[in-house]
């Protein structure tokens, strides 16, 4: 295994050096293989996301005056500095402008209504890549939605209630750009993922030694926790944690249809490069 490799999933779980080499060398060096291995031999709840997000850029969301829809878009740029220039963030305004009027979700018919010359003009102006990566429409039916974006656009978020009024909405937007939670109800959790999480836990639970019955309640209580810590009705509202947002939500007689939560650049994966031996490489022609 490279010394690189081995690195990263030390820094991505926080084990030692000599098993993290078995972990690899067992997973053939495929790093998210041997992280779900260790997590069932070592007990590790979860490990660190690789590297820093390649993409930045910003976020920007919009809700129609009656509540009844509202829009995400990501548009990226390659640093920070861009993502705050003015020029990118009015070429953001047009993009959330069109994508607002047509509802439109799908990026490439978005870009062809005189979008993309705009981009590629900005592309010259200002030097960098800029790309427009996503948009989301969230529809209320006769309900309402809400939006909440977080800090200097890096994250942003519509929720959508049958019943209820945008601040609640907002309210529950916030909560959601906080707390991350991946579905609505415990029920809407991808069977997938749960039978995954079981298989951890039960590699987990078997190295206790316990008895299968107990092993079983074992499992079957990391699960409920599971998947409690990441239902949105079921965690803590951030506000105030003595009530959940589910209690929060149908104290005010509504219900929530849906989310969607858009961080910036979320996803991405770039190659890391060492800044010694990128400029050795540059020196040595």
């Amino acid at each position: 295994m490279s010394a690189a490799l081995v690195k990263e999933l030390r820094e991505r779980t926080g084990l030692g050096l000599l098993e993290c080499k078995k972990a690899l060398a067992a997973a053939d060096g495929d790093i998210d293989k041997a992280i779900e291995e260790l997590r069932k031999s070592s007990g590790m709840k979860a490990a660190k996301k690789a590297g820093r997000t390649a993409a930045d850029g910003v976020v920007a969301a919009r809700v129609a005056d009656d509540g009844s829809y509202g829009v995400l878009v990501e548009v990226n740029s390659e640093t920070d500095f861009v993502a705050r220039d003015e020029n990118f963030l009015g070429f953001v305004g047009k993009v959330l402008d069109a994508a607002f009027a047509d509802r439109q979700e799908d990026v490439a018919t978005l870009m062809a209504g005189g979008l993309e010359s705009d981009r590629e003009a900005l592309v010259q102006k200002i030097g960098e890549n800029i790309g427009v990566r996503r948009s989301q429409v969230v529809d209320a039916d006769a309900g309402v939605v809400g939006a909440y974006v977080h800090g200097n656009n890096r994250i942003a978020v519509l929720v959508a209630l049958n019943g209820g009024d945008q601040d609640l909405a907002k309210d529950v937007a916030m909560h959601v750009a906080a707390v991350n939670p991946q579905v609505v109800a415990p029920a809407d959790m991808p069977q997938d993922v749960v039978e995954k999480e079981k298989e951890i836990f039960t590699a987990q639970a078997q190295e206790s030694g316990k008895p299968p019955e107990i092993i079983e309640k074992m499992i079957g209580g990391r699960i409920k926790k599971f998947l409690s810590e990441n239902s949105l009705l079921e965690q803590a509202f951030v506000k105030d944690p003595e009530i959940t947002v589910g209690k929060l939500v149908s104290g005010a007689g509504a219900e929530v249809l849906a989310f969607v939560r858009f961080e910036v650049g979320e996803g991405i994966e770039v190659e890391k490069v060492d800044f010694a031996d990128e400029v050795a490489a540059q020196l040595n022609g």
